[in-house]
């Protein structure tokens, strides 16, 4: 396994395993223990996955020592502001049957995510999380957030793959220093990014997917990836990428696969309204 290094000094795997979309319980409880069998040791989660439980039990079940695992979730804008995200934050904890969160994420920059961020910021400076950040912040609000608060977020967790670089947003955040993370990143395996003829040609050449290209590709420009799969042998390539190094000019032909064609776009304003209308309990 290869890391980063948060701002605040805590290590982060480059590579996890998310559980988007996972909404059997056994199908994900299934899943996640088959990667945690295979390696991965940074599991991603979310209030609002419906799962938070499922993936509990597989950490449980795996017997790996809970110091040897990385454990994300996030809080859902139904939970936002103080005295709310105090209360999701135990919902979380005591669903995934943990004593502690090593990352606990803002999920859209909905709603009181100040007043989110407060409770946050106290539950961190008590031990009880390692780190915390935000996910699908712009640039914009990812600025005026780290402006306007005292501790900065270590890590925005946004749509990135091939098709959809956010380059801008990925030379903000390292500017402030705030941890790139990747959702989707091979694309929901959509928009022709797997039948792609550059990575197609790089894969050949190492014995890899293309799939397998993308995550090194990834690892190596230091953003945090987190693929998701519930097939054994998808969950199994996906974490065979560490044999393999990328050239200097395979990684500038990918760079240049960028299309600035996002999966979801945040500032829909019907999305939003859904977003906002989404109950995880």
């Amino acid at each position: 396994m290869e890391y980063t290094m948060l701002n605040n000094g805590i290590k982060m795997p480059l590579l996890g395993f998310g559980v988007y979309m996972m909404t059997d319980p056994k199908e994900c409880e299934t899943s996640v223990l088959q990667a945690l069998e295979t390696g991965y040791r940074l599991l991603d989660t979310s209030s609002a996955y419906f799962n938070e439980e499922a993936v509990g039990r597989a950490i449980k079940e795996s017997g790996i020592p809970r110091e040897e695992l990385f454990v994300t979730t996030k809080l859902w804008i139904q939970d936002a502001g103080y005295e709310n995200a105090k209360a999701g934050f135990e919902t979380s904890l005591q669903k995934l049957g943990l004593d502690y969160l090593d990352l606990y994420l803002i999920h859209q920059p909905c709603g009181d995510c100040y007043g989110s961020w407060r409770a946050m910021t106290e539950l961190y400076q008590e031990g009880r999380i390692r780190a915390i950040g935000v996910c699908n912040f712009g640039s914009d609000r990812l600025v005026d957030f780290i402006m306007n608060n005292k501790l900065p977020p270590a890590v925005n967790q946004v749509e990135f793959h091939p098709y959809y670089q956010q380059k801008a947003a990925e030379k903000i955040m390292r500017e402030y220093d705030v941890q790139m993370e990747a959702w989707s990143p091979l694309g929901h395996g959509g928009k022709g990014i797997l039948e792609n003829k550059t990575l197609i040609s790089i894969g050949k050449k190492y014995g890899k997917t293309p799939a397998q290209v993308i995550l090194r590709w990834d690892v190596e420009r230091g953003i945090v990836t987190i693929p998701k799969s519930v097939r054994k042998k998808r969950i199994e390539e996906n974490f065979d990428i560490f044999d393999f190094r990328l050239t200097k000019e395979e990684i500038t032909a990918i760079d240049l696969l960028d299309r600035n064609d996002a999966i979801a776009d945040l500032t829909d304003v019907e999305l939003i309204k859904k977003l906002n209308q989404l109950k995880v309990r």
